[in-house]
C-alpha cells in the first residue's frame, strides 16, 4: 500500500498505528511511512516510528488530517534571526 500523507494506518506485524506525516521512496523499493501516534492519556507524547510500506494497512472510519500551510509553507522562508 503506497502511503498518502494524512491518513491514518496500522502496522499489520505490531499492531502501531498513527497518522501518516512523512514517506521516503529509496532506489531498492523498501518504500517507508513515518507514522506519528496520538498522544498516551497522560498526555505524553509517543515517538514516531518509521514502517515499511508493505506492513501497512489503512484504518477504517478516520478522517485524512488536512493542514493549510498558505501561510507558512516552510523551508522556502529564511532561518529567523536574533
Amino acid at each position: 500500500m503506497k502511503a498518502v500523507l494524512g491518513t491514518t494506518l496500522r502496522d499489520i506485524v505490531t499492531g502501531f498505528s498513527g497518522v501518516v506525516v512523512g514517506r521516503v521512496e529509496y532506489l531498492t523499493g523498501c518504500n517507508q511511512a513515518l507514522l506519528q501516534p496520538k498522544v498516551k492519556e497522560d498526555g505524553a507524547l509517543t515517538d514516531s516510528v518509521w514502517i515499511d510500506e508493505q506492513r501497512l494497512e489503512a484504518v477504517s472510519g478516520v478522517a485524512r488530517v488536512k493542514l493549510d500551510n498558505g501561510t507558512s509553507p516552510g523551508f522556502d522562508r529564511p532561518a529567523p534571526k536574533r
